[in-house]
């Protein structure tokens, strides 16, 4: 009888000492979801503020790039009216996977230009990021692609020499 109480005994100590690290294992979990949770929030907190900062720092596709060049250099002369907009995304197409991707570079293009008002950061920003992703057949398509969206739409826009002259200068091209 002794013997049976003393078996008994382990085993229920046995049984709470289990039970005990299933909660401990449990609440550990829990521990780790939260901090998960946490380093999640933290982390898009910083891509909010960082894009609130400047849509350019948010950019890391040279096709959104390419569009929002273009986009504002066009705008500079006004805004975004619905032919030079269907010209915007005829060149944007001929460069992007999908159509679903040319709406997107589009829309975000227009958004970042509405946002900087200097063209020059802009350029200053953006040609840089496309002249180490692009190579220079790329980028002089780039600059031809500039020339068209100027050319369409509602009025011909002639893009100042000073703005076409930096553009060439970041992209890496020479310049006399």
């Amino acid at each position: 009888m002794p013997f049976l109480i003393a078996v008994l005994g382990v085993l229920g100590a046995a049984a709470i000492w289990w039970y005990r690290m299933k909660a401990m294992n449990e609440a550990a979990r829990e521990v780790a979801d939260v901090v998960g949770r946490v380093q999640g929030n933290i982390r898009r907190k910083k891509l909010r503020k960082q894009a609130a900062l400047s849509p350019l720092t948010a950019i890391d596709d040279p096709v959104v790039a390419a569009a929002t060049l273009i986009t504002a250099i066009v705008s500079e002369h006004g805004p975004i009216l619905p032919r030079r907009e269907a010209v915007i995304r005829e060149v944007i197409s001929e460069i992007a996977e999908s159509p679903k991707k040319t709406d997107e570079a589009v829309v975000y293009a227009k958004w970042a230009a509405a946002q900087i008002d200097d063209t020059t950061i802009v350029i200053d920003k953006l040609a840089p990021f496309l002249r180490e992703r692009l190579d220079p057949h790329e980028r002089d398509d780039l600059l031809r692609m500039l020339s068209r969206v100027a050319q369409g739409g509602e009025q011909r826009l002639r893009i100042a020499d000073q703005r076409m002259v930096r553009l060439r200068q970041k992209l890496g091209f020479e310049v006399n």
